[in-house]
């Protein structure tokens, strides 16, 4: 699809609200205001009809169409009254209705004083409330999804199970006692923050943000490395010599696999210790980063016919000091031989942190509880390169001011499963439907669909 031809979901310029967790509809929810509906007298009451319907719409299940959600409008406004059950034990409603019509009734005067405002019923916000009867809908409400409509891709897709069962119907329509049930790790896609832009869900480069996850070799560097491997070889097959010439043989070519590997250890080493964001501050991090960079076009260089281990290994030597080693090799054979090692490599680059590593003897009571704490943090949530999310999981961004749960639903977040309880009602002074907008455009907005074709 052309980028011209894309329906822009969240614009500014004249916003509409949308059930997205998406930091441009938060922005959309701050700035609106009443849009005073009806206060008018330019508009008809048609006009105004319409107007509320189109804001409403586009909130209320705006990936549904027109004609499905006729279907499912209902004319009955469900509502409960709120009672004192202590009251209820001790009389039978009988009473509410002494005196009425007869005179007996007591009525507010002027000289009674201030008048006790009147607890009104906002039935006119239960308009859309046969939505949320919608499987995707209630799996956005159950905080499953970051959006309606990536709740329907999970339904679609078949990560939802109504009952046990799996279900493929975004417009399914759950009724009281129904459990449904979303895939745990599409939960945790849907609700976590996701990986850096410009990688794979299973590869992912190192970069410069803390969120980036250490994967294995790009897919760049293994093509690098196996194009080393393969000018070695062709380089390894020196030619026999003329016996009708004079001219001395040449000399064979050096071994620079040892090279590679040292290369490719203290680049696997490097990224290990970026891994962890605990340990490493940012200065060492941009030094890290420095390395990996200048790292990757070294190691083609190794793969060359025209390299020599010598040149490889100053340059290698020049980098390793660039990071500030305590003990780095003064030489560059002396280098070789500790990058050749992994356990001198891992050494080499553990040593650029500030301070030493200390034993457990040496911690006191807080620091050893601490420890503990993040051990099991670590053993609760360990970090997965093959997922789709960053790891360690973290709450994604801008969702805190979408986190409520409707009363209707009971959630159970550590099995990603919820019941569909009841229908929402209508309270004193509450509704039980999310909506963003106020009692007059809902009851235009009823008094819409609720007109006779």
């Amino acid at each position: 699809m052309p980028r011209a031809a894309q329906r822009r979901l969240h614009v500014l310029r004249r916003p509409k609200l949308r059930q997205s967790w998406s930091k441009y509809n938060l922005y959309n929810l701050f700035r609106q205001r009443d849009p005073k509906i009806g206060l008018a007298d330019h508009e008809t009451f048609f006009q105004q009809k319409w107007r509320a319907k189109g804001l409403l719409r586009a909130y209320h299940g705006e990936h549904i169409k027109e004609r499905d959600w006729e279907r499912m409008f209902s004319r009955r406004l469900l509502s409960v009254a709120n009672m004192n059950p202590r009251y209820m034990a001790e009389f039978d409603g009988s009473e509410m209705a002494a005196g009425r019509g007869s005179g007996k009734d007591t009525k507010n005067t002027r000289d009674q004083g201030v008048v006790a405002p009147k607890v009104t019923t906002p039935y006119m916000n239960m308009a859309f409330a046969p939505m949320e009867r919608r499987l995707d809908i209630a799996i956005f409400r159950a905080l499953f999804a970051s959006s309606a409509r990536q709740a329907r891709h999970f339904v679609v897709h078949g990560k939802v199970k109504v009952n046990g069962k799996v279900m493929h119907y975004p417009a399914y329509k759950l009724n009281p006692g129904d459990m449904f049930q979303v895939d745990p790790d599409s939960v945790m896609f849907a609700t976590g923050q996701p990986k850096k832009k410009g990688g794979s869900n299973a590869r992912q480069a190192i970069t410069g943000s803390q969120d980036s996850n250490t994967e294995a070799e790009p897919a760049a560097e293994e093509a690098e490395s196996a194009e080393a491997e393969a000018a070695e070889a062709s380089a390894e097959e020196v030619p026999e010599q003329d016996p009708e010439t004079t001219d001395k043989p040449e000399a064979p070519k050096a071994d620079m696999k040892p090279t590679r590997q040292a290369i490719q250890k203290l680049t696997k080493q490097a990224k290990s210790i970026l891994a962890r964001d605990r340990d490493v501050s940012t200065s060492q991090k941009q030094n890290l980063r420095s390395f990996l960079k200048r790292a990757k076009p070294l190691l083609s260089k190794a793969g060359r016919s025209t390299a020599t281990p010598t040149d490889i290994l100053d340059e290698l030597n020049s980098m390793v000091k660039e990071l500030n080693l305590s003990d780095a090799p003064a030489d560059a054979a002396a280098a070789a031989e500790a990058a050749s090692s992994s356990a001198a490599a891992e050494q080499a680059v553990v040593s650029t942190r500030q301070e030493p590593p200390r034993s457990i003897e040496d911690l006191n009571a807080d620091e050893l509880k601490a420890l503990q704490r993040l051990i099991k943090e670590e053993e609760e949530n360990p970090a997965d390169p093959a997922k789709p999310y960053h790891t360690p999981w973290k709450p994604r961004d801008y969702m805190s001011p979408f986190a409520f749960i409707p009363r209707y639903l009971e959630v159970n977040q550590n099995v990603c499963s919820a019941v569909y309880l009841r229908h929402p009602v209508a309270r004193n002074e509450t509704a039980e439907v999310p909506t963003p907008f106020g009692y007059q455009v809902n009851q235009l907005a009823f008094n819409w669909y609720l007109r006779r074709r």
